[in-house]
């Protein structure tokens, strides 16, 4: 049986609880506030958040890499910037889980030598503080976690793998060796 990390029912109430409270924060921006999506893992999580936004707004796209396999490499790699202006914007980052901080805290910045932003805000499916290598807040949460495991499902991968599952869990070894054996013998 697998270690259950938040159900997709509780996915759903969660994307409708922070999605009023950003649509309460942002309702009367003088520009329209931007989302900018961390690709690929807060896919799910900005499709499903954005459904309870109710204000007009426009969204964005970043790619950034910092893992391999399970662990964090501690480097952060910029594949793919947004391409909307963010100067006097309401900025508000969508992301799956914030652990080390290393990614939120080089997008941050990254951002910032962009533009003017009026602010910058984080929205997190997860929060993983335990993790923290250096000190970023986040605005939105869906979850603190107070262990820091490997997560899988509803866009958290491994190798690429398990991003369509709609819930979240932790894996087993077992389970890890399994997708490990996939991509060996199917990825090609």
């Amino acid at each position: 049986m697998k270690e259950m990390v938040m159900s997709h029912q509780a996915i759903e109430i969660t994307c409708a609880d922070l999605g009023q409270k950003l649509t309460t924060l942002l309702k009367n921006e003088e520009k329209l506030p931007l989302f900018i999506c961390v690709m690929k893992g807060a896919m799910p999580f900005m499709v499903d958040l954005l459904k309870y936004v109710s204000v007009p707004l426009l969204e964005d796209y970043v790619q950034l890499e910092s893992y391999s396999g399970t662990q964090s490499t501690g480097i952060v790699h910029l594949k793919r910037d947004i391409t909307t202006p963010i100067d006097g914007r309401s900025v508000i980052v969508v992301e799956d889980v914030v652990d080390t901080g290393l990614t939120m805290t080089f997008l941050k910045e990254h951002l910032l030598s962009l533009g003017k932003p009026k602010r910058i805000l984080i929205c997190a499916l997860f929060d993983k503080k335990i993790a923290r290598k250096v000190d970023v807040q986040v605005d939105f949460t869906g979850r603190v976690l107070t262990e820091n495991k490997f997560l899988l499902g509803y866009g958290l991968d491994y190798n690429g793998l398990e991003r369509n599952t709609p819930y979240v869990y932790v894996p087993t070894e077992e389970e890890v060796k399994a997708l490990d054996d996939l991509l060996k013998t199917k990825a090609i």
